[in-house]
């Protein structure tokens, strides 16, 4: 992966507070507007720029498009995905983001593939007929 691809999606707010939040589990837009506060055309155009470039995945879940970060990223991502992580450990604006994530994690049942962490559990619980919340 292109580093100077990877600094040009890391040199927006927006797109870093979405990666952040990406790297906890996967959303939907409706939970990013949530979340962070901004319409969902804002929020698309960041969501179709990370995808455009390498950055997430995205997975139709009826009428819901859950992001994910990729399952096995480049060395080059992963090592400045884990360098965001180290470095806003101290701001408040992404531990208030972490924190409505949280509130949202335990209210929120759809769409049913967001808030797992691995692929097998968003495929088993994606398949269910009915919504499930989501236990603290």
């Amino acid at each position: 992966m292109d580093l100077v691809h990877i600094y040009q999606c890391f040199c927006d707010r927006t797109r870093l507070r979405i990666l952040n939040l990406l790297s906890q589990s996967p959303l939907c837009v409706c939970h990013f507007q949530a979340i962070l506060g901004e319409s969902q055309v804002k929020i698309s155009k960041h969501l179709a720029y990370l995808r455009d470039r390498g950055m997430v995945k995205v997975e139709r879940d009826q009428n819901w498009m859950v992001y994910s970060l990729l399952g096995k990223p480049a060395p080059e991502l992963e090592s400045n995905l884990k360098c965001l992580q180290d470095c806003i450990q101290s701001d408040p604006l992404f531990a208030r983001d972490l924190g409505k994530l949280a509130s949202i994690r335990k209210s929120c049942c759809e769409p049913r593939t967001a808030f797992h962490e691995s692929d097998r559990d968003r495929r088993r619980y994606g398949k269910a007929k009915r919504p499930f919340h989501l236990r603290s």
